[in-house]
């Protein structure tokens, strides 16, 4: 260990942490439309008062989707700022980012649907 804790440093840290999050659902579409469908899972886990445990897992989903799409915008601002014309090598990182983005939505679908049709289906 190098000292103390400086506990200023950590504050601007996780100052610049939310600018980093206010930005990204400001200005990257689909980081909102991620944004909305996560207020929705939210309103149907209330509604349907899921267990810890479904929280549990709902929450990691959400934190997962939400960071890869951090993660996706910073590696697209960095391209695109390292190679501002096309390159073929930048596409390939492009779509790669993307589509880790994709796979964890695809995976939040799944989960969601097997935590909340069973309990939809109990509606009917």
């Amino acid at each position: 260990m190098n000292g103390p804790i400086d506990f200023l440093k950590a504050a601007r840290s996780f100052r610049f942490a939310g600018v980093g999050i206010y930005n990204l659902f400001r200005y990257e579409n689909n980081a909102r439309i991620h944004l909305m469908a996560c207020i929705l899972v939210l309103m149907a886990g209330g509604f349907f008062d899921i267990s810890s445990v479904e929280w549990t897992i709902i929450i990691i989903q959400i934190a997962l989707v939400l960071a890869a799409e951090a993660f996706n915008t910073s590696i697209e601002k960095l391209a695109d700022l390292v190679m501002p014309d096309y390159h073929p090598v930048i596409k390939v990182v492009k779509d790669t980012a993307a589509a880790a983005v994709l796979l964890l939505a695809i995976s939040a679908v799944i989960i969601g649907l097997i935590i909340f049709v069973p309990k939809f289906l109990l509606l009917f």
